[in-house]
């Protein structure tokens, strides 16, 4: 590919909590995107960063790809320059691929970057270290193509946890994926030395279609480690507490390894820390309440709901981390927590834009808008109010069918221009056992017209290959 890149290696040592800042942010120009690699080399931290014009070039090297998508043929695909082999696990389509490395997070003035930046602001301002400079770091350029060991083994998720699943994920093969979200790079920062930063970035996950789902969306998480002495440090009698203890059970408060004392601190300050933050966010008036969840890598887990219109909404989750995940990065001395959240979702919320599809629009008319001085008080205003176009399709399916490869298989053929894809009827014949599914597809642009006769031969091309790329039967 040809591109002009710039390649800079950092060595760093083990550093303390205060050096949070050990990699400093590099404000690229908006032609260029980022992709880093971390890993460990005589017991020294490295970390690649590579940045290059952002042309996202994304290649196939076989022909048509899209009939090709579940053969497992010999062939590679090429992401940002890089090769990667296909294999039977390979879910990528060239649709998905072609928002790699977009990064709708680091352009200026788009709502998706303008909630990160208020969340980075919250923290910058409120958690301070000695020297008055911020006491987390964030890091908004690493590169969505992760192993499954990062996105999976690193946060304790077990081999046969549902979130694996192939019909779930982006797969390019089976060692390496687009990542299904920003805590896949947990613990190669914890790693790295660091106790205090968030990580924002594109996340990959295949779904169903509507106007509040996309298979790429924006996360945003943080970490934040303590030792003892900082957590117990403005504790009366602080000295004598400890953050774990031995021959200690796992109950729904703690884990086996911490003292109820440390837990209790660390989940205080997670909760005023969310709390304040979702107050920058929607307003000192907010309604929240906390609801008891799981997660594979924190327990006790929780999530934040606030009160929206009158209806109880989740805007992310959090929990103490799991003290394995922190023992196998290297901090295995401290106690943390660990929170993420979706910024599509934030988005949608306060700027009052009712279609997730619309974040992905290049129009002028929904740019704008939030090319203001002060974005925090937009709210989006419809430019377009086109009609649907409504076509059904109903096939018989095979033994193992997975309703995520249909839903995959209509982006790749109509991309945008479906609004929503929905199950009307879930058929089995009482003879034969066999089981129909029909599907009513909504088609609407966000900027034009659309004729009956261009969607008749999308739906025309989507019946004629959809047997031979899913195995179907067409009814």
């Amino acid at each position: 590919m040809a591109a002009t890149r710039l390649v800079a290696e950092v060595l760093i040592n083990r550093v303390p909590s205060s050096a949070c800042t050990l990699f400093p942010k590099i404000v690229l120009p908006s032609s260029c995107s980022a992709y880093h690699h971390i890993h460990l080399k005589h017991n020294r931290c490295v970390l690649h960063q590579t940045y290059q014009v952002q042309s996202r070039s994304v290649h196939f090297s076989v022909p048509s790809l899209q009939n090709k998508l579940e053969t497992g043929h010999d062939a590679e695909i090429e992401i940002l320059g890089k090769q990667y082999p296909r294999d039977d696990f390979t879910t990528v389509t060239p649709k998905i691929l072609s928002r790699v490395g977009v990064s709708l997070q680091n352009q200026n003035h788009h709502p998706i970057c303008l909630i990160k930046e208020r969340i980075r602001d919250f923290f910058y301002t409120a958690f301070l270290n000695r020297r008055g400079n911020p006491l987390f770091s964030i890091y908004d350029h690493l590169s969505p193509i992760v192993t499954t060991a990062q996105n999976f083994d690193s946060v304790l998720v077990p081999q046969d946890h549902i979130t694996r699943k192939k019909g779930d994920n982006y797969y390019i093969n089976r060692d390496m994926m687009l990542r299904a979200h920003t805590s896949a790079h947990q613990h190669d920062l914890v790693q790295c030395g660091l106790d205090c930063f968030l990580v924002a970035g594109d996340v990959y996950r295949r779904d169903e279609i509507d106007s509040s789902h996309y298979p790429v969306f924006h996360q945003m998480e943080g970490v934040r480690l303590y030792t003892k002495h900082e957590l117990f440090e403005k504790c009366k009698g602080g000295s004598h507490l400890e953050l774990f203890e031995a021959n200690s059970a796992r109950t729904d408060l703690k884990q086996e390894t911490h003292t109820l004392e440390a837990v209790k601190l660390v989940e205080h300050d997670l909760k005023d820390t969310l709390i304040r933050c979702t107050q920058h966010l929607f307003g000192k008036d907010i309604e929240t309440q906390w609801v008891e969840t799981t997660f594979p890598f924190t327990h006790p887990s929780w999530e934040l709901e606030i009160k929206f219109h009158g209806e109880w909404l989740e805007t992310l989750g959090c929990g103490i981390m799991e003290q394995q995940l922190l023992q196998s990065a290297g901090a295995g001395d401290k106690i943390g927590y660990a929170f993420g959240l979706g910024l599509d979702r934030l988005a949608m919320l306060l700027f009052d834009i009712p279609d997730i599809r619309l974040f992905w629009s290049t129009d002028e008319r929904f740019i704008s808008q939030f090319q203001v001085e002060d974005p925090t008080s937009v709210k989006f205003k419809p430019f377009s109010s086109y009609p649907p176009v409504y076509q059904d399709i109903a096939f018989w399916l095979p033994t193992d069918y997975e309703s995520n490869n249909f839903y995959d298989f209509v982006r790749t053929m109509a991309g945008d221009l479906v609004e929503n894809v929905q199950l009307i009827d879930d058929f089995t014949h009482p003879k034969t056992n066999r089981k129909s599914h029909c599907y009513r597809i909504t088609y609407r642009s966000m900027d034009k017209v659309l004729t009956l006769e261009e969607i008749n031969e999308i739906q025309d091309r989507i019946r004629e290959q959809v047997e031979g790329e899913l195995s179907v039967q067409v009814r």
